[in-house]
């Protein structure tokens, strides 16, 4: 794993300021501290930081094809490379390394930008092509590895795979971007292909985006979207595939030069990744967990799997952490605000794992694909029921109750049907889009200032939900919720959070439930095979019953968090009131104060539970003091043009 930057003229052949590449490139040292690496020509230069894990002697970066006329810069792994190397040397081409990025070198002359389809793995790229004065950047099918972007005011565009490599560039400004703080805390994270900044971008997943010194820049370009098709099979049948091609998947990622484990929460996804690597090895794998403590503590879980395939076991207990006191570092980890509290675990258990390896497979994307989370069942219960009564009387009755039912935060969840019927009262866009919002509307609408509600312009985050139902092409409400959490949960946080808290800790995380041809066969899969009475990822815990203990698959799910609830309490409170009311975060002018003190309040004294508005409102807080008002901590690069000549 490693990362990458680069500035272009898209203009003419200005020269590039070696100083500010070198800067960039060393904002990102955490994502390759094996070495960096530096492509500088006329309007062009490309920086590299290497996590060497195959070809570790002969794969240093930037790497070019036989006649030095196009190199790239890459950040991920193919995992199919040596077939396809064999393909393209059997077309002529002729290979100087064993590593996998070269491949993609020698595929661009063969492909061109159709490269990328012959491409089976998680990647970043970008390639430059002195012939035809072209640069072309690539993302990966599901967003696995992420690539921002700027195109500033004087025609050069920059571009990095963290946020703070682009904030090194002297001429990007800084400018809030109203409509990604309202999607930030409608759903903990910013969205793509916005960012905190208006001025710069995400290259969205899929998506290619091809550069010509002297044309405009165009928007980026789809090369692939998820179908789903459901297809009758038997549960037999399924089955059977599902475990070949986890496998198979698993396989593929096990290929490195350097130690190899898996994380292991003791959960159905991750325990079946385990099971896989153990028969495909002759070592005991290594594994690694975190656990919390208390009733939430899932390391016993995880044991039993450790001791069924006798691995090479390291837990470690993280109860009792203050997440108070990780906020500034987690803000300047994701770069923008980023409200998932399981980051904090997730960088505790990879930390954990880099001690002993470099490379640690997780489970990652079983309840997207198989629909495991909760929330599928509600909504196609949703969808029945939307069916059933006409809109006329399903729309007034259901948000009449919906208005009149109380709140009830801290009753048994069959009391809380307040949701319910405010669901039910919209239609399906909508309805999923609040079952998916971390922090209601009218709960946000309530904190914003005057000025940053009518910056909006009438923008609502469940346009983002809607469209991507509508993009789904299918009628059927799993297919439908699936893609629509594909597209923007699973990229905007799953794969987000992973990739940066792995990433600060320079650990590469490989997920082989997210192989694309895996992704691709899980959507044929009929919505009967997913879901059942008894809960979902139904098929995909049958076809692990052979290979995992029961407990683990039909236990209750337990996500990879704690409550935060009681930090907000008691010295919490004023630890985080005392934050809330801050110079920087006032000085934004983007919160009611008067309505962020109340929220804490009610949480304070129990009236409501706001502890995720809170942690939204303190990251935001977090992000403001240690990134957006932060000169760009970068180390001083005395002597970058030697460097770069160097590289």
């Amino acid at each position: 794993m490693c990362g990458l930057s680069g500035i272009f003229d898209t203009k003419g052949s200005r020269p590039i300021d070696p100083g500010v590449l070198t800067a960039m490139n060393d904002s990102i040292a955490h994502r390759g501290p094996d070495g960096d690496g530096f492509l500088l020509e006329p309007g062009i230069g490309l920086g590299h930081r290497r996590l060497a894990i195959i070809d570790v002697a002969g794969g240093k970066q930037p790497l070019y094809n036989e006649t030095d006329d196009v190199g790239i810069v890459f950040n991920g792994e193919i995992y199919n490379y040596r077939e396809t190397m064999a393909e393209l040397m059997r077309l002529g081409h002729r290979f100087r390394t064993h590593s996998d990025t070269e491949v993609i070198v020698h595929g661009w002359e063969e492909w061109g930008p159709a490269v990328v389809d012959r491409l089976r793995g998680m990647f970043v790229f970008a390639l430059w092509d002195r012939k035809r004065q072209t640069l072309f950047l690539a993302r990966d099918r599901l967003g696995k590895k992420p690539l921002y972007y700027s195109l500033l005011p004087d025609g050069q565009l920059i571009f990095a795979s963290e946020m703070q490599a682009i904030l090194c560039h002297p001429a990007v400004e800084r400018r809030i971007d109203p409509i990604a703080v309202e999607g930030y805390f409608a759903f903990g994270y910013v969205p793509e292909p916005g960012s905190i900044y208006q001025g710069i971008r995400k290259l969205p997943a899929a998506h290619t985006l091809t550069l010509e010194r002297g044309r405009p820049v165009p928007e980026p370009s789809r090369y692939w979207t998820l179908k789903f098709d459901p297809r009758p099979m038997t549960e037999a049948d399924a089955a059977m595939e599902l475990i070949e091609r986890l496998r198979e998947s698993t396989r593929l990622r096990l290929v490195s030069d350097v130690p190899l484990g898996a994380f292991l929460s003791g959960g159905v996804d991750s325990s079946g990744v385990v099971a896989m690597m153990a028969g495909l090895t002759q070592d005991p794998v290594k594994t690694f967990a975190i656990g919390f403590g208390g009733g939430e503590d899932e390391l016993a879980y995880a044991q039993a799997v450790a001791d069924r395939y006798h691995t090479n076991h390291t837990a470690e207990q993280a109860a009792g952490v203050d997440y108070l006191d990780t906020i500034d570092t987690q803000a300047r980890i994701f770069g923008e605000p980023f409200a998932d509290t399981s980051a904090v675990p997730t960088g505790r258990v990879s930390e954990l794992a880099r001690r002993g390896v470099t490379v640690a497979l997780s489970g990652d994307a079983g309840d997207e694909l198989f629909a495991g989370y909760r929330r599928y069942r509600f909504h196609m219960a949703a969808q029945r029921m939307r069916a059933r009564i006409p809109d006329g009387i399903r729309q007034p009755l259901f948000g009449l109750l919906g208005q009149l039912y109380p709140k009830l935060d801290r009753a048994p969840r069959w009391l809380r049907a307040k949701t319910t019927f405010q669901e039910l009262s919209v239609d399906e866009a909508e309805g999923y889009y609040r079952t998916v919002c971390k922090m209601p509307d009218a709960v946000r609408s309530g904190l914003f200032s005057r000025g940053l509600s009518s910056s909006l312009d009438g923008y609502r985050p469940a346009d983002l939900i809607r469209d991507a139902m509508e993009q789904a092409g299918t009628d059927d409400p799993l297919a439908r919720a699936q893609f629509a959490d594909i597209q923007t949960y699973l990229i905007g946080d799953i794969l987000t959070k992973v990739d940066r808290a792995s990433m600060a800790h320079s650990l590469e995380v490989r997920a082989p439930l997210l192989d694309h041809e895996l992704v691709e066969w899980a959507a044929t899969v009929p919505a009967e095979l997913k879901i059942r009475s008894t809960g979902g990822k139904y098929i995909l815990k049958r076809a692990l019953e052979p290979y995992v203990p029961h407990e683990n698959l039909y236990r209750t799910k337990q996500g990879f968090a704690t409550s935060l609830a009681p930090q907000f309490r008691g010295l919490g409170a004023e630890r985080a009131r005392k934050r809330l009311a801050s110079q920087v975060f006032r000085d934004s002018g983007l919160f009611d104060q008067v309505a962020v003190a109340k929220l804490l309040e009610q949480h304070e004294f129990g009236a409501f539970d706001h502890n995720q508005a809170i942690w939204s409102l303190l990251m935001f807080e977090g992000w403001l003091k240690s990134v957006h008002t932060a000169p760009a901590a970068v180390p001083v690069a005395r002597d970058a043009a030697a460097r770069v000549a160097a590289g």
